[in-house]
Formats: C-alpha cells, structure tokens, sequence
C-alpha cells in the first residue's frame, strides 16, 4: 500500500477510535470543570510529569485535529496558571499545529497541487511572497477554526519553519486571552463567556491591525516618494504615453476613447519594433520565401515545372512596401483625428506628474512608459569590426548574402533562418542550447527537421566565440569561431552576420534614474499587479513591463494600464496572464497556449496527453501539408484544457479555439459537439477532441448497450452462449 495512504488511515483509525469511545466527553468543559480541583492538586505534586502529559495530549490533539483545543487551552491555565501556562499551551499548540500541517502536506499536497495547480498558481506565488503575513493575520482571530488553517496551509507552498514561527507569534494573543481565563475557571460557566461579542471585536480589529499598518506603511513610504517632486495645482493632461509601439498606440486608444486628454510622445516611428523591424516585416519575408519553397514543389500538386525568376531586391522592397501600407493603421494623422496629441521627440520624465520634450514641460495626472525592447547585440569579440545585423537592422539588406550566420535559435532566429534559406541564402544558425528551447521535444524536433530540410545548417550546443577577417587571395572574409561543448573550436566564413539572441527592455535615456524606479532581474520595469510602479500613478506596459514580449501582450496590458491610469482611484483591475498564446511562425508554425509537457512535469502538476496527427486530416492531405500535430494537456479524466501544442500549417490560427475556450472554460465536450465546415483545418481541433472522447468512452455501458442491440437482433450474445455452453 502506498505509504500516504497507509498514513491517512492509520490518522483516520485513529480518529474514529476517539469519537467511538466518547473520549471527546474528558476534553469537555463539564468536565474541566468537575476536575479543577484534582488537577490544580496533581500539578502540584507532580509538576513536571504533569506538564509533560499536558503537552503531550495537547500536541497530539492539535495533530490529529480533534475537538478540544479549547477546553485544553483552558486547563493550562487552570492547572499551570497564567506565566506557566501561557508557554506550554503556546509551544505545544505550535508543535501539534506544525505536525498537522506536516502530514497535511505529506498526504496530500501533491495530490492537490497536481490536480488544481494551475488554479493555485495564484495563490501559491501570493504565499510565497505574502504567506507569513497572511497567515499571522489569520492566527490573530481565534474564533477562525485552527485545525483548518493547519491543513489548509500545508497543502500550499508555505515554507514549514515560517509556518512554525508565524503560528507561534500569532498565536499569543488568544492563548493568552484562553489561559487568563482559565486561571478564572470557577467563574466561567460556558467556553461562550471568553468570547463575549467585544473580544471578539477586539481580536477582530488585533486582525485588522497589520492590514491598517501594512497600508499605513505603504502610504508613508509613497509620501516619502512624492515628497520630494512639488505637485502642480492643476494638470495640463490626464495620461502621458511614452512609445508608440503597440502597448503606447493602444493605451493612447483606450484612453481617447474614454474622452481623457492624451498625448503620445514617440521620438523614432510610429509602430514601435512590430510594424518596423518585427512582426510585419517578418511575415512578409517569410510569406515571399513561402511561395519560392511552393513553387519549388509544383510536382508535388501536379505541376511538372514552374520556373521562377526572382530578385532578392525587389522582395526586400516588397517588404518596405507591406509595412508602408500597414503604416497608416499606426500613423499620427490617425491617432490625432482619435483626439490623441502625438508629439514626435524625446521624452524624460522629470517628476512623477511631468514630462519634458522638445524642451517643453508637460504636466499630467498620469503616465504610462511602453518604451519596448530592443535587440541584444552579445559581446562577442571582434563583432563589431564584421558586418552584423540584428532583427532591427536586417530589412536594410539590398543584395542577397550567400553565406549568412544567424546567432541565436529562438523564434526570430528560427523564423529568418529559414527564410533566408528559403531565398537561397546557406544559413548556418548558431545557438547555445536547443532551439525554440521553451517547447516541447516532439515540437521542437518537427521545427529542426523542417530547418535540415531547408538547407539550414544547425549548431546546438555551440557558442560563437570570436569573429575575425582573414586575408586570403579572394580578399578579406569574415568568419566567425564557434565552439562546442567539448570545447573543439571551428571557423564560419559568412557575407552577414544576424544577432538573434533576444531583446532587452528599453529602460535608459528617458529618467527612471532620476525617480529611482527599480528594475526586476530581467531588467524590465518592477511593477506590481495593475502595472503601476513605485509611484502608483506611473504605470507601464509592454515588452519594458514584460513578462511577455509579443504584441498581443502589450495591447493586453495597455487596456489595464490605461483604465487603471484614468480610473484606478475609484477601481483597479489585476492584470490577467491566466491564458497567454503565442506563436512561432516558422514552417511549419508552433502555436502554444497554457502548460507544455515539459513545464507540467517541472511543476509536478499530473496531466493527461491527447494527441492528434495532422497527416489524417483531409484539409492537410489537400493541401499537401499533412504532418505535424495538436497536442491537448487535460486534467486526468476530465476534459478540462490544461494547455495545447499546435505544430503545423496555421497553427497560430488553429490555436485561437482553444485560447477562447480555456478563457471562459469551455472544455473538450464543448469543441466536440461545435460544427465544424468540412474540409478546413480547425476540423483537427474537433478531431483532437474526439480522439480524448473515444479514450474515455463509458466501456461498460457500451457493452450493455452492445447486449441490447443484440438482444434486439434477436441473437444470443456471446454471454448467453457461454452459459449455455456450460
């Protein structure tokens, strides 16, 4: 027998026996009260075995939760008196209380934390961060049911020694109160007379105290902020965005449309890094690199030759031209007729309410910093005397280079590997670890495979550690070292050279220096829940915020920074990342939302893995696109969307479904019964769906149900023969 089960029944044994004997009528106050006068007497010949019995018997009832506590309480101090009993009723609750949440969490947290984790994820980073305060506050109203907390907590990741201390601590006063009172045992007739309607206020208000003081040191330490900035008497504005990028456009949106005075202060372009340098750019090259791989599989839809003359110059103005077209979307002309004041300069916020730019001071109630990222340039010795690129500086490219090396095998860097591949360019792509290392192994080796195939020469496992020029009769060509993890060095030679390995929060040249706002270790810009940071009406978003860095995050989070922004001193709202997609536009794509496999095991949460392959889909079959897979992560037995892996044509687009039905809850069930037109690809979310319904098929009633149309054929089921046989 598993030895948590072993140990809850023996617990639960034990239990039983208590409440089959009646022992709970010696731990009645009746009786107390029936016996003061012999304990009062035994202590007093026999003390310290009498205080050692006392402990023992309190520890053990506090671990096993059974009724008493009270009346216990009590006999410490009837027995031991106030200075005496204070100590040892204190202690011995502590150590049963501690005991009960051991075997609280020894029996059943992981159960719990498998089932529920992703709900409690909430909950057990609030603990982890807060769990002493909240459990101190608790500790302080006697009234609250103990055993409850004790079993509560251990079911959390609360640590056990600040579960111990905090318990002890917050403990005193109503111990005290308990003990006091038992020392005045002859005078109380029920356990209701210590509680009386104002202690219970009072320890009510006692549990209310750190609340008031924790607000109230808040409060101070915000003063002590703002003391030192002079406050105007009134605002020219009510919201000032730095960054025109998605998270500044739509919170100057937001706020427009909430008819507040705005402006919008962007000192390069319009469209921040995704119209410029990142999505539209991207997703253009990859979409004329597309068609040149299509073209170069005609035979494959039945087309025995189509010759394609291209110039690589014209498809990287191809470029220039998508993102002049998508521009007007994200232009000043727009946002100025949506009432926002844009200003094109340099912003530095001088105080917690101005703003200075073009050397003028603007004042305003509230400002929003969506300053974005930008890309890391690694230190690598001798890359700046190469010619470099990185994910901003790349579309500058007019003339194809026939050797490119790209640093980095994240999403960009997978993403441009192959489409420089594609355009016959000989990419070799560099990358410490693993690529596209956030995914799944099953993910991960489809998108490899598809790079080999592409003529991608992939190093894993492999630094750059040096570029250099070497001289030789064709002239001078860069190359650059790169060394594994055996430590064997080798030479690349390349004409460019592409920096993809991420991007860094603009947080430098704008003033949070001056405010001393903090930075978190990823050196994005602390904030707390609503996005605000050390001074509440200085709120951020975006890729400078993060934790995210994909646009859809950013306009996620400038709804909240906007509303909190304009109305957050009448109501506040807590920014959600309960369900975040995203997607790797690769060919074929990864598309992902919720838990993988490998961070559920991480987590120890206990999944249940649904699998359907697209090379069964009559849709991909058509379009000659038939591999790769979506992956569904339920709760075991339950239909309910823990996360989901899409690898495959339009994988971004098959996952939408999903996202809106973990969003508001909508499980397997719901996708099964959704008609789906036929032939299209998110026919293979109602397929994966059906494939975890057929896994779960009510094999016994079906049996029956196989019994009866048998029956109704007027056959014997092979039930029947057997029987007759015998």
């Amino acid at each position: 027998m598993n030895k948590r089960w072993l140990l809850f029944s023996l617990l639960g044994l034990i239990v039983i026996l208590f409440f089959a004997f009646d022992l709970q009528r010696h731990f009645s106050f009746d009786a107390l009260k029936a016996s003061h006068t012999v304990l009062q007497q035994t202590y007093q010949d026999q003390p310290l075995t009498i205080i050692g019995i006392y402990a023992f018997t309190y520890i053990a009832m506090a671990a096993l939760s059974l009724p008493g506590a009270t009346v216990m309480t009590l006999a410490g101090g009837a027995m031991f008196g106030l200075w005496i009993g204070v100590p040892v009723v204190l202690v011995s609750a502590t150590i049963g209380a501690t005991l009960a949440f051991w075997a609280a969490r020894y029996i059943m947290r992981d159960a719990v934390q498998n089932r529920f984790g992703d709900r409690l994820e909430t909950i057990n980073n609030g603990l982890e961060r807060d769990g002493a305060f909240y459990l101190f506050t608790l500790r302080l109203v006697p009234a609250f049911p103990f055993f409850l907390i004790n079993l509560l907590m251990g079911l959390t990741r609360i640590r056990s020694q600040t579960f111990f201390w905090t318990s002890l601590i917050g403990m005193f006063p109503g111990s005290s109160v308990y003990v006091n009172a038992g020392t005045q045992l002859a005078s109380i007739n029920t356990p209701s007379d210590i509680l009386s309607p104002t202690l219970i206020l009072s320890f009510l208000l006692l549990a209310l105290f750190p609340w008031l003081g924790r607000w109230g040191i808040q409060r101070a330490k915000t003063h002590r902020l703002y003391a030192r900035w002079p406050k105007p008497e009134s605002f020219d504005r009510n919201l000032i965005i730095i960054g025109a990028g998605a998270a500044g456009l739509v919170t100057a949106y937001i706020a427009a449309t909430a008819r507040a005075k705005v402006t919008l202060i962007e000192r390069h372009k319009m469209g921040g890094d995704c119209l410029n340098y990142g999505c539209v750019p991207s997703k253009a090259l990859i979409r004329s690199a597309s068609f040149l791989k299509q073209a170069k599989q005609s035979a494959s839809l039945g087309i025995k030759q189509a010759n394609i003359d291209y110039d690589f110059a014209e498809i990287m103005a191809r470029v220039q031209r998508i993102i002049k077209t998508v521009e007007p979307h994200d232009s000043v002309e727009r946002y100025s007729k949506l009432g926002v004041e844009v200003v094109k300069g340099k912003a530095h916020i001088t105080s917690p309410w101005t703003v200075e730019v073009n050397g003028k001071k603007l004042t305003t109630r509230a400002i929003v910093i969506a300053t974005g990222a930008s890309p890391i340039v690694p230190d690598i010795p001798g890359l700046k005397s190469v010619r470099y690129y990185t994910s901003d500086t790349i579309w500058t490219l007019t003339e194809r280079p026939e050797q490119l090396v790209v640093l980095g095998g994240g999403p960009i860097g997978c993403e441009l590997a192959q489409a420089f591949a594609r355009l016959e360019c000989q990419v070799t792509q560099i990358e410490q670890g693993e690529l596209l290392q956030r995914e799944d192994t099953d993910a991960r080796t489809l998108i490899k495979q598809a790079l080999h195939d592409d003529g991608v020469q992939i190093l894993t496992q492999t630094r750059a550690v040096r570029c250099e020029i070497v001289n030789t009769s064709d002239g001078a060509i860069p190359q650059v070292i790169v060394q594994d993890r055996r430590g064997n060095e080798n030479s690349i030679p390349f004409d460019a050279i592409l920096c993809a390995v991420g991007r860094k929060p603009r947080t430098e040249g704008f003033g949070l220096e001056a405010l001393n706002i903090p930075l978190s270790p990823q050196h994005t810009i602390e904030t707390n829940n609503w996005l605000q940071t050390i001074y509440p009406n200085i709120y951020t978003c975006g890729d400078v915020a993060g934790p995210y860095q994909f646009t859809h995050t950013a306009a996620h989070q400038a709804w909240y920074a906007s509303v909190n922004a304009l109305f957050g001193d009448f109501k506040r709202f807590k920014v959600d990342y309960s369900v975040i997609p995203w997607a790797t536009f690769t060919d074929p794509e990864v598309a992902r939302v919720g838990l993988s496999e490998v961070e559920a095991q991480s987590r120890g949460i206990t999944v249940e893995v649904t699998r359907y392959n697209l090379n069964n889909l009559d849709r991909a079959i058509t379009d000659e696109a038939a591999h790769g897979f979506v992956k569904v992560l339920t709760l075991p037995g339950k239909d309910r969307i823990l996360g989901v892996t899409v690898v495959g044509k339009h994988a971004g687009d098959l996952l939408a479904e999903y996202v809106l039905a973990m969003k508001h809850g909508l499980g397997l069930n719901k996708i099964l019964s959704t008609v789906h037109t036929y032939p299209t690809w998110p026919e293979a979310n109602k397929y994966a769906a059906g494939e975890w319904k057929r896994a779960h098929a009510p094999k016994r009633i079906l049996q029956w149900v196989e019994k009866f149309h048998t029956w109704r054929r007027g056959e014997k089921s092979n039930l029947d023969i057997n029987n007759t046989d015998r």
